[in-house]
């Protein structure tokens, strides 16, 4: 019998994220602090939780639009323009089942086989392959720890050919917590426009950015007609089981998305929709509550890493400390997995997000204060047993 498995579902790679939630799962999970999974500890807001309820009780369970209910498409159109001074029309937004699927649509409705698609990195897990899986060529654009992982306009320019068509940025970065200012942004904007390339930003963890306010990439001068912007609410309203984000683009490249998201999805859950339009009215301080307590944490946690000699630049968005463990002496690979083993710490190694996170691991601080100062301090005797 032949084999049937195509070659692009042969050759992509397994999420380094879930091989090692895998690994925790078959351990003793009482004992177990798992800093490797990217979800807010947490629970939904009750007032965004009702909503959805309310929605069931009154039979509201049919598909909506496949673009998304109008009151919400509507509720975001008014949100974007008032948070991050993005103009975008409802007909101009599709209500997605998460950023993932959003992603995936965009990447769909752009990519041609053959296409050079510029990709930062470190990188979400997901996006080099889905450029593949697009028929695309991803190319790895890397961002340096001297740099606050920021995206700089030489290394950009380095990676430009008369192939490159699209570049994918995620600002407050996943895994390492950068973000990209007004001014980071302008420096790079020109290189796009003179280069003709279109944009798909990734901003899902933009209410998490602690110093100032984040910057939507469309709303710097000139990006806005050359820009698909990604958001949703998993992150900023711990909704990640809810499913639910949002892609933003000119009419023209948001109707080709429609049409691949009426194929593949239909529409976003319909409750869940329902949730989003109470979250965006009426969950703001208990948002605010919550990042908050995340910036909190991420000043404990951050701090902790450096004092037991895992340098560490301070996060300014995400929920994520992207720590150095060079001076080891061991692969990230390696520490990733004699921590989990000898201290029950579950991180995640840096390589998993791509070449420039090699020497990094990946840790989250979404969970309790408690449990990151004991996961510090595990790490510090890990550390000192090496030494």
């Amino acid at each position: 019998m032949r084999n049937f498995v195509s070659k692009v579902a042969a050759e992509i790679p397994p999420s380094g994220i879930r091989k090692f939630f895998d690994l925790v799962l078959t351990m003793d999970n009482d004992q177990v602090i798992s800093l490797g999974v990217g979800e807010p500890d947490f629970d939904t807001p009750w007032n965004v939780s009702k909503a959805a309820i309310t929605s069931i009780e009154k039979g509201l369970t049919m598909y909506t639009s496949n673009r998304g209910l109008p009151d919400l498409c509507s509720a975001l159109s008014k949100d974007l323009e008032k948070r991050y001074h993005t103009p975008y029309s409802p007909n101009e937004i599709i209500v997605t089942t998460g950023v993932s699927e959003g992603f995936d649509v965009a990447v769909r409705a752009v990519v041609d086989p053959g296409d050079e698609v510029i990709v930062v990195d470190p990188c979400f897990v997901s996006y080099k392959s889905e450029v593949i899986m697009a028929g695309g060529k991803p190319v790895s654009l890397p961002c340096d720890a001297k740099d606050q992982f920021k995206v700089t306009p030489d290394a950009l320019m380095e990676k430009i050919t008369q192939n490159s068509k699209t570049l994918i940025i995620n600002f407050p970065n996943n895994p390492t917590g950068g973000v990209m200012g007004k001014d980071d942004l302008k420096a790079i904007a020109d290189i796009i426009i003179d280069h003709d390339l279109l944009l798909i930003s990734d901003e899902v963890y933009s209410e998490l950015t602690y110093e100032g306010s984040h910057v939507s990439a469309a709303s710097i001068d000139g990006l806005w007609e050359r820009t698909i912007t990604l958001n949703g609410f998993s992150k900023a309203y711990a909704m990640t089981g809810w499913r639910l984000g949002y892609l933003c683009a000119p009419k023209e490249i948001c109707d080709a998305a429609l049409k691949i998201h009426q194929y593949v999805m239909m529409s976003a859950p319909t409750a869940s929709q329902f949730a989003a339009i109470e979250a965006l009215k009426n969950a703001e301080d208990s948002k605010n509550e919550m990042v908050a307590e995340y910036r909190i944490r991420r000043n404990l946690f951050v701090k902790g890493l450096n004092d037991v000699g895992l340098p560490c630049h301070i996060p300014k968005g995400a929920f994520y400390a992207f720590p150095s463990i060079e001076g080891t002496g061991l692969s990230d690979e390696e520490f990733a997995e004699r921590l989990l083993k000898e201290q029950q710490v579950a991180v995640v190694p840096g390589s998993a997000f791509g070449e420039s996170g090699v020497g990094h691991i990946r840790t989250c601080y979404a969970v309790d204060r408690a449990k990151l100062t004991e996961a510090v301090r595990r790490i510090g005797v890990f550390v000192e047993s090496l030494s």
